[in-house]
């Protein structure tokens, strides 16, 4: 990502055309079920903050993440989340295949609660 991104409009509008769609989307999805989180750009990522790092996002060169920044969500999910790869903390999935809101919504509220 370029490094004089300063909003999460900018991260998302230097993202090619796919992958701009699919966060745009997974953006609404943490906004809705967060909307008093605090929207950032944090280790060069999209983050939101609500009483600590809730969540994050962002794009790669061959999947897009969402960072949940807490492992009880992979237990916790871990029949909803079997399509996708998880590392510790990181849901990889491809931009043909993206997380459901409804599912980012749920990951979402469980980081709130």
């Amino acid at each position: 990502m370029h490094p004089a991104v300063n909003t999460v409009d900018d991260y998302l509008a230097a993202l090619p055309e796919k992958e701009r769609h699919v966060l745009a989307k997974l953006r609404r999805a943490i906004r809705s079920a967060a909307p008093e989180a605090e929207e950032k750009i944090s280790y060069g990522i999209p983050l939101y903050s609500h009483h600590g790092h809730l969540v994050g996002f962002g794009a790669y060169k061959h999947h897009c993440s969402l960072f949940v920044t807490n492992s009880e969500v992979r237990a916790r999910f871990a029949k909803e989340l079997e399509p996708y790869d998880i590392r510790h903390t990181t849901i990889h999935f491809p931009v043909d295949n993206p997380l459901p809101e409804a599912l980012v919504k749920k990951i979402v509220k469980a980081r709130i609660a």
